[in-house]
């Protein structure tokens, strides 16, 4: 038995020959209905167990202020993941809004409370912009509750086409982003 690239990876993977790259992917995961750490915790788990994807850090909890939402919007509890994996962007995609159905993320009004949103920030160095994902995130640059915990755990990150993300926190009120030390999240 042949060791593979990625130990969470299958030799049956292989057995077309077919080598898929590992690519680092940053997840940003919210909740502002319900249960909010029980259904961040719950997507946690269910990445977790997805094929193909490893769980490499998860950033504190932060409480945030609702974004471009109705106004009395109840705040979201959020965190930033950082991933690898070898799925394609648009199977991983595909699995990150399955999560979202499971947990009661209804579509329709972009900006209405959810239980769950997770984004695609950013996929190695992936650019894209097609009718159902653009790469990286068009508003990560300018939002906070993103840039705040992947700036917590790392620091040295950089957005394609945008710049470090240290740089453009430099330019953010963040002010509605604070650190929930009374909350954990398992993974």
């Amino acid at each position: 038995m042949t060791e593979t690239p990625n130990p969470n990876i299958g030799d049956s993977e292989f057995l077309t020959g077919e080598m898929r790259p590992i690519r680092p992917a940053v997840l940003s995961l919210g909740s502002n209905i319900g249960d909010r750490l029980a259904n961040l915790q719950g997507a946690l788990e269910a990445l977790a167990d997805t094929p193909e994807v490893r769980l490499v850090e998860v950033s504190s909890v932060y409480e945030t202020t609702a974004v471009d939402a109705p106004a009395g919007a109840p705040e979201f509890l959020n965190v930033i993941v950082l991933a690898d994996t070898t799925l394609s962007v648009a199977l991983l995609l595909d699995r990150v809004q399955a999560v979202e159905t499971a947990f009661g993320r209804e579509r329709g009004d972009r900006n209405a409370p959810r239980t769950l949103d997770v984004d695609l920030i950013v996929v190695g160095e992936r650019l894209s912009e097609t009718e159902d994902l653009t790469l990286p995130h068009p508003h990560a640059h300018e939002r906070a509750f993103v840039l705040v915990p992947w700036h917590e755990i790392d620091p040295g990150a950089q957005i394609p086409d945008r710049g470090k993300v240290a740089d453009l926190l430099a330019d953010l009120d963040t002010s509605g982003v604070v650190a929930r030390s009374d909350l954990t999240l398992e993974y």
